[in-house]
This record gives structure tokens, sequence and C-alpha cells, in this order.
């Protein structure tokens, strides 16, 4: 048995979206299942192994993948049965250990440091948990271990699907020497494009320079690049990761300079938004509109306000606002609303001037009504589905 003084392991479903497709399709196994709509306006959303083999990915356009897959069954996404599945896969984790950082809805991080007189190895452990989620929700996933969270998520993409890595102190040196830089998570293409100048493509070539030489170069992005060639992450996991932003954008079906349909979107997405944010006890100060023109160019604005809100009136008006300062200049694509900068003292203030200005014209009034409103629309969604109940401006709203 090899122990390891602090042992990481890192989750990550395989082709999580589209896996569950084909579990509730059994007539789509082992076929080509690309999530992300049958419009050719949308991008991939995940792509199931045996599309993968012909070069589709995530994040792809669907007309370049239907060039490259046009025999693949394309299906919009079933988002409602992912959440559930995936708390079920993190319902298995938390009986495992009681530190378990979900990183997203298909991955997570799991300190199994102090589980060593429960399993004979980490690898063992890790062998029981792939078994019992395949036996609790009929999916596989692969898992990767080491002594860092950086290598346990490297290595958690090994083997894969259905795969499982480990990484032990020992051997850590060796495996980051011939490591491709760009494996590492955080490293991006601009980043890579300028190693590349240096002549730089490994961790081991990384190590060829100071940790001075890297800090006066790239400053903190340098710094970081050399601890994680070194295999130094002094990041723990945490159970809890508070939340930092709530977004919600969609692709239009035609580009569009209609601001009526545009604002109609807007008051779909502030209500999506809203709701999560309710849902969550969350509030923010900032919202964002994002806007990509039919050229692909993307535009963001910004207003953050004095105090930090979660009533879908709000948001919506501030994005319309913000929308109705630009002028379209191309037809838009793809249209979202954003909410961040959030209230993390968990108390709301407002100064006596505030107060009184607000109450003279209404707001505090009119905010009260939106509450309430928001907090009866919840109630009925909760209870009869999203599409049970809808604002008055969404009326003859065709989403299709």
């Amino acid at each position: 048995m090899i122990a390891m003084k602090r042992c990481i392991m890192h989750l990550d479903m395989d082709a999580f979206f589209a896996s569950v497709e084909q579990l509730d399709h059994p007539e789509w196994r082992g076929k080509p299942v690309i999530v992300g709509g049958s419009s050719d306006r949308g991008v991939v959303c995940a792509a199931s192994y045996e599309a993968r083999k012909f070069g589709v990915h995530s994040a792809m356009p669907i007309v370049q993948a239907r060039k490259l897959c046009p025999h693949a069954i394309y299906t919009g996404n079933s988002r409602g049965r992912y959440v559930e599945l995936s708390r079920n896969v993190m319902s298995v984790l938390n009986s495992y250990s009681p530190v378990v950082e979900q990183a997203s809805i298909d991955e997570a991080y799991i300190d199994a440091t102090g589980n060593g007189h429960l399993f004979r190895s980490p690898v063992q452990m890790a062998q029981s948990m792939k078994q019992e989620i395949f036996d609790t929700v009929g999916l596989t996933c692969s898992i990767g271990i080491a002594p860092v969270k950086f290598l346990a998520k490297i290595a958690s993409d090994y083997n894969k699907p259905n795969g499982l890595y480990a990484i032990y102190e020992k051997d850590v040196a060796s495996f980051l020497h011939d490591l491709p830089v760009r494996k590492i998570p955080g490293v991006g293409k601009k980043f890579i494009v300028k190693l590349e100048e240096l002549g730089v493509s490994t961790c081991g070539q990384v190590l060829d320079y100071s940790k001075e030489f890297w800090e006066r170069r790239f400053g903190k992005s340098g710094i970081a690049l050399w601890e994680r060639s070194n295999g130094i992450d002094n990041r723990v996991v945490e159970t809890f990761v508070e939340a930092k932003s709530e977004s919600a954008e969609n692709t239009l079906h035609q580009d569009t300079l209609d601001k009526g349909l545009l604002k109609k979107w807007l008051m779909r997405h502030a209500e999506r938004v809203g709701q999560n944010q309710r849902k969550y006890g969350l509030k923010g100060r900032t919202i964002t509109l994002k806007l990509k023109y039919n050229d692909f160019q993307s535009l963001t604005r910004s207003k953050t306000l004095p105090d930090p809100t979660n009533t879908t009136d709000v948001i919506y008006q501030v994005a319309v606002d913000l929308l109705d300062a630009i002028e379209l200049v191309k037809p838009v694509r793809l249209i979202g609303v954003g909410i961040s900068n959030y209230n993390t003292t968990g108390v709301e203030q407002l100064n006596m001037l505030d107060h009184m200005k607000h109450e003279c014209t209404g707001v505090v009034r009119a905010t009260q009504k939106q509450q309430k409103l928001d907090e009866a629309l919840d109630a009925v969604r909760n209870k009869f589905g999203k599409k049970a109940i809808f604002r008055g401006r969404l009326f003859g709203f065709d989403e299709e």
C-alpha cells in the first residue's frame, strides 16, 4: 500500500450531458449524440464519445459539428434531468468524505486524506466510489488522485472514459517534467503563445528559469506557472465555494435589430436569473448585459446598483436601460443577462437620506410588490413547473 500525506481526488463525469441523454434514450446508446439543440445557430454543449471521434467537441458551433458528423443525433439539453443526476452523484461522494467541493454540475474535488482507515488505498476508495455512482445513476465517471488539486484534475483526464489514474508524491517531479504546460488548468491559448516564443512547452522547461524571471515576465500568472511546474498548489478542498455570478443567455434563431424582441428575451433571462438568486438566497449589485453581433463581436455593458437585488423586475429594467443606451450597429445573434458583486455581509444598509428619497418616490412600496410577485410566481412554478405561469410582458412570446 502506498500512502499519501495529502490525498485529493478529482471526479469528472464522462461526457455527462450526452451520457444522460443516452441513458434516457437507450436507442441512442453507441451512437453519436450531440447536445446543443437542433438549430444550426447554437453551440455544442456536450458530445458523446462516439461523436468526439469525428472531431466534435463542446463550444463548437453546431453548424461546424454538422459538417463533421452529419449523421449524429442532435438534441436540446434536459437541464432539470442533469441537475437531478448531479445531486445523486454528489450525495454518493458525501457518503465517502465530509469534505467535497462541487466544482461544476459534473465534477467535484474530494479530500480523502483522512479516509485511510476505511480503505486499503486511495485507489480502492476511488474504485468503490466509481462503482457506487454507476449503481446509483447508471453512468460512468473518471477519477484522478494526487497530493494537490491541479494534479488531481489533470489525472482525471487520463484513461477516459471510466478512467482511474493516481499520481503519488514520489512520482510528482517525474510526471511534471515532460507534462505540456497546456495541460495545466488555467493556462490559456494566449499564454501558451507567449511561452512558445520563449521555447517553453513543458513544465520541465519552465524550471530552466527562476521564479523571479517568471514574476518579472508575467507577474502573478508567472508565479503560478512556476509553482504548478514544481507541483505546488496550496489550495484546499472547500465544502462551500461562494458564488461569484449568475447568468443566462441564448443564441437567437435569427439575427435581429428588433429591440422589442430583445427585451422579451431580457425578461426571460431576468426571470431565470432572479429565480435562481432567490432560490439560494443570493443578491447582487452589478447587472451585466451581454450582446453578440452577427459577426461574433461581443459587447458587454454593466451597471452597479446602490443596493443588492434578486428581484426579477429590477434585473430586467436595468438590463433594458443598458440596451436602450446602445445603438445597434449590426444585427444581434446572442443576448444575455448576468448578476454579480454579491452582498457578502448578509445585511442590506440604507442610509436615512436614501430611505427618505425612496419613500417619497414610491420605490420602496413598488419593490415590496415586486418581491411579493416574485414569491408568488416562484411558488407556482416550483409546484406546477416553469411553464405553468408567465408574466404579461411575455404574452405570445414563442421561445422556439
